[in-house]
């Protein structure tokens, strides 16, 4: 038998045969070569042959033999030096020290729920915007039906109370803004009652569906001074629709399951979609950014037929007004829901108006 090399180390432990789940005592010996020791036999390996697998703590280390059987034992620390003498596991030893210890584990915890939090903050909305630009205008017609289904099935519209004159002038009105948005969407207005049932509608409101579809309520109409105001509100729903902020704010109110959407590469249904529309209105979906985007469209519109953007202005300052008037009046609370009313859009449209 091979004389084994000085400083061998030798450690005691259970063999398996793999071939049975008997185990046997056992003295290995580390060295080059590998020596095992059962009871009134001796094997010799060479250490090429003998692999470790990575530690586990609190679970006995395996050292895999040739031919399926392997050795276990709980004398971690020799273990450990000839593992470090032959250059195994670095990576994985650092792991295993760091989890042996509660202070990183703690550590550890803290970072994930950073980064979980990241993800939310950051990661979610930037897939919902990568989502929405790349999902096919094949599928948008779908998703304004089926919303428009789900919004009316809930009493959250219903048919206008309006004359039939005055929708007629607010649709010829229309036209402007939809022959100058562009983007080749089919442009339609659809007035409606946002309160069907008296109460727990979509109160005075405006919003637009993904494929061009604008949805206006009698109590916004009602809410107006003049026609020019309800265009400027029109002219920034066009903007949401060619920059797809509605199909994001959607996209990002199903939260995890558009990573699952995303990874798979399957479009989210019709009826999902629809589902989720009215969550996104009614609790505000629309971030800074995208209102900011969407009043720029505007402004651009009431400057190139009026020449100014105070017809806008006016509309959503007397927003903050009531507000401030009544707090609790669900009048003002429906009003925009997906459209914070801040002083700040207001400076900034007025900003838009000077030379």
């Amino acid at each position: 038998m091979p004389a084994l090399a000085p400083g061998s180390e030798t450690l005691r432990g259970v063999y398996f045969d793999g071939h049975s789940s008997r185990d046997r005592a056992a003295t290995l010996t580390l060295s080059d070569p590998v020596r095992l020791d059962l009871e009134g036999e001796s094997q010799v390996f060479p250490a090429s042959a003998v692999v470790t697998d990575p530690p586990v703590p609190g679970v006995r280390r395996v050292v895999r033999l040739p031919g399926g059987a392997r050795f276990e034992t709980t004398e971690f620390a020799a273990l450990l030096a000839w593992e470090r003498a032959r250059g195994q596991h670095r990576a994985l030893r650092g792991v295993a020290w760091l989890e042996a210890r509660w202070g990183s584990a703690l550590a550890a915890v803290v970072v994930a729920f950073a980064l979980t939090g990241a993800f939310l903050v950051w990661g979610i909305p930037a897939l919902a915007t990568q989502a929405a630009h790349v999902t096919p205008r094949g599928v948008l017609a779908s998703f304004d039906e089926q919303t428009l289904q789900v919004l009316e099935d809930q009493d959250l519209v219903g048919p206008s109370g309006l004359p039939t004159e005055r929708q007629a002038a607010l649709q010829r009105q229309f036209r402007a803004v939809q022959a100058w948005a562009g983007g080749g969407y089919p442009y339609r207005l659809l007035i409606r009652d946002g309160e069907p049932s008296g109460f727990g509608g979509v109160g005075a409101n405006a919003f637009a569906l993904p494929n061009g579809t604008i949805v206006m309520t009698d109590q916004l109409v009602a809410l107006a001074r003049s026609d020019r105001e309800l265009l400027g509100v029109l002219a920034h729903e066009t903007g949401h629709v060619t920059r797809r902020h509605g199909l994001a704010a959607v996209y990002q109110g199903l939260g995890l399951g558009l990573v699952t959407t995303l990874i798979t590469g399957d479009l989210v249904s019709a009826s999902t979609f629809a589902a989720a529309v009215p969550a996104a209105i009614l609790r505000g979906g629309y971030s800074r950014d995208a209102e900011t985007e969407a009043d720029r469209v505007s402004a651009d519109f009431m400057l190139s037929q009026y020449g100014t953007t105070k017809p806008l202005q006016d509309i959503l300052a007397r927003l903050d007004r009531e507000e401030e008037d009544d707090p609790a009046d669900p009048s003002w609370l429906d009003i925009f829901r997906s459209h914070p009313v801040t002083s700040e859009r207001v400076a900034a449209l007025k900003a838009l108006d000077r030379p």
